[in-house]
């Protein structure tokens, strides 16, 4: 296994330990150690942000070093939208983002999984957009915003997650856009 491999398996492991801390906050573990309650949401957000740098690492170092391998093009984006969503389902549980956005940011996923997995078997492969990397990278960022929920900047993290909506939305658009052929069925010539 090469090292970007392994950086994206590290990221996968680290988000049982992330929602460790990040649900211990208010009770939502069956086993809470309030020694460390307090330290809880910045443990969380060390370990996201580290997880997060595996992302934007692991790819570099695929493509610098051609490191590139099927398990990474499966293992990457699905080890990133495990620690985006999951974050995002326990910040909803914590009363910190908007279940709406969640929804969205979730049936999106699934819309670009499945559009995917239509253009594989045709044999197209649909890398990641711009936009799709922007939405990514403003999710990371709102999500450290909102566990850090610091109530003098509360304001930054309304201001992401309207941002985070309109990046969702339009980097779905342009997916199904600049890919719109993918969904078209060929016509099969018949010998008469």
């Amino acid at each position: 296994m090469n090292l970007a491999n392994k950086l994206t398996i590290s990221r996968v492991i680290m988000i049982p330990v992330f929602l460790f801390f990040l649900m211990n906050q208010k009770g939502y573990l069956p086993f809470n150690i309030v020694a460390i309650e307090s330290y809880c949401k910045w443990i969380a957000l060390g370990i996201f942000i580290l997880a997060s740098l595996t992302d934007m690492l692991d790819g570099k170092i695929a493509r610098k070093y051609n490191m590139v391998s099927n398990f990474g093009k499966f293992m990457d984006p699905l080890a990133d939208k495990l620690l985006v969503n999951l974050a995002l389902i326990g910040l909803m549980m914590l009363d910190k983002v908007n279940i709406w956005l969640v929804m969205l940011i979730i049936a999106r996923d699934f819309i670009i999984s499945g559009f995917r997995l239509v253009a594989a078997e045709k044999g197209v492969v649909i890398a990641a957009s711009i936009w799709g990397k922007v939405k990514t990278a403003a999710q990371m960022v709102m999500v450290c915003f909102l566990i850090a929920d610091i109530e003098r900047i509360a304001f930054v993290g309304i201001v992401l997650q309207w941002l985070v909506c309109i990046l969702t939305l339009f980097s779905l658009i342009d997916y199904l856009v600049k890919n719109r052929g993918v969904l078209k069925d060929e016509k099969k010539e018949e010998n008469v």
